[in-house]
């Protein structure tokens, strides 16, 4: 399929330098600055190429369709922006192999009994505003437009205003869903599972239940030099404290706990702090060993803040529940190439419009290292054009005669 090939490829030369580091060489695409700006335009420009016109909601999300507007249809696409420093795939790569898998599906003169749609949803990692997911919550009501407008970005910008800045219309509206009677999203793969199995393209059984709390840790600010180390009510130490336990309590439970995150007040160098906030990310194997890890830590936590002279404030930000995707579905389109069926342990716009009632499946994309969020993320150019490969296949299957 040298067309689709040519595509692909284009496609992933025009995206490599949007928003790349210089110095790491990640990826700095955060919502509505001017590297996503650019971004949605390309997506506008690939999708006019192809014949097809984009509609633009009022906070950046994006679709176009293919195919007879009157039927209920697929959609299909990920999201564009990216972590602080992160990799080029994640996200991009289901937008890209959308497109191209549609060019697959004209290369071999097929026509959809439904339409087929591409979509960009936007801040899905949550890394500007904090609440992963944003665009596909916002759409399909998980989370009101007026809890989300006050949302404030490490600079103190408010979601709103952000949005105004990029050139946008919040007051335009959302998409509509109406459409959609299915969702694929195709991801490249944030872990090991298909390098060990030695296959390069997989679907989904379920996502993890995750989420992000933010803890505070108060105390008093007070001299590095002159406060006697008995006299301090340091939150530092009960912050330090508290990560570690988080390590334990995940590795003796099986499950994922981090503290990626964390501001200082006054953050000086021969200061004792008065405020540590600090954000645990917590992903577990069901809602309630979620919840049993985080409660946990936090009692953990709060034991030494009563040792430390200090305080812990413990306040959930954004929570997913387990979503265990159709597995009808799975197993319907996991024959077309007999491919594996595997859990992720990572969030995705897929689980929101799941658990929003509409049946959805995910391909996953081998990555030979397993890393993601980093620089270091990688899919090999052969794996990721089986993965336009499978999930033509998909489309066809979904929208085709029968279907």
């Amino acid at each position: 399929m040298p067309h689709a090939r040519g595509d692909f490829e284009q496609m992933w030369r025009d995206l490599a330098p949007v928003g790349r580091s210089a110095a790491s060489g990640g990826y700095h695409r955060q919502p509505w600055t001017a590297a996503e700006t650019e971004l949605r335009s390309w997506f506008v420009e690939e999708c006019a190429a192809r014949g097809l016109t984009v509609e633009t909601d009022g906070i950046g999300n994006q679709v176009a369709w293919w195919g007879d507007a009157d039927l209920p249809g697929v959609l299909t696409g990920s999201h564009l922006d990216s972590v602080l420093d992160g990799g080029a795939y994640d996200g991009p790569l289901g937008v890209v192999s959308a497109l191209a898998a549609v060019d697959v599906l004209r290369d071999r003169g097929f026509e959809p009994t439904r339409p087929v749609g591409i979509g960009v949803f936007v801040e899905e990692e949550g890394s500007r505003f904090g609440r992963a997911c944003l665009g596909s919550r916002l759409v399909t009501g998980a989370t009101t437009w007026d809890d989300a407008r006050e949302l404030r970005d490490r600079d103190g910008v408010f979601l709103a205003d952000a949005i105004v800045d990029a050139g946008l219309d919040p007051s335009a509206g959302l998409l509509s869903l109406d459409r959609v009677g299915t969702f694929v999203e195709l991801h490249v793969e944030q872990g090991r599972d298909l390098v060990d199995r030695g296959v390069p393209v997989g679907l989904a059984s379920e996502i993890w239940p995750h989420g992000r709390w933010r803890f505070d840790f108060a105390g008093e600010a007070n001299h590095a030099g002159t406060t006697r180390m008995e006299d301090r009510r340091d939150p530092m130490l009960t912050y330090a404290m508290t990560a570690l336990a988080a390590n334990k309590q995940a590795r003796l439970a099986g499950q994922r706990a981090t503290f990626g995150r964390v501001a200082v007040e006054p953050n000086g160098t021969n200061a004792v702090p008065s405020l540590v906030t600090a954000w645990l990310d917590a992903r577990a194997s069901s809602d309630a060993a979620l919840a049993d890890l985080v409660d946990a830590v936090a009692r953990q936590g709060s034991d030494r803040a009563a040792r430390d002279g200090t305080s812990l404030a413990v306040t959930p930000e954004s929570v997913s529940g387990s979503v265990a995707f159709d597995a009808d579905l799975a197993a319907r389109l996991a024959a077309l190439g007999d491919r594996p069926v595997i859990p992720t342990q990572a969030g995705h716009d897929a689980g929101i419009l799941s658990a929003a009632g509409i049946p959805t499946a995910m391909v996953f994309v081998r990555n030979p290292t397993g890393v993601s969020h980093s620089p270091a993320e990688h899919a090999e150019t052969a794996d990721c054009l089986a993965g336009v490969e499978a999930l033509a296949d998909v489309l066809a299957e979904l929208t085709g005669a029968g279907a």
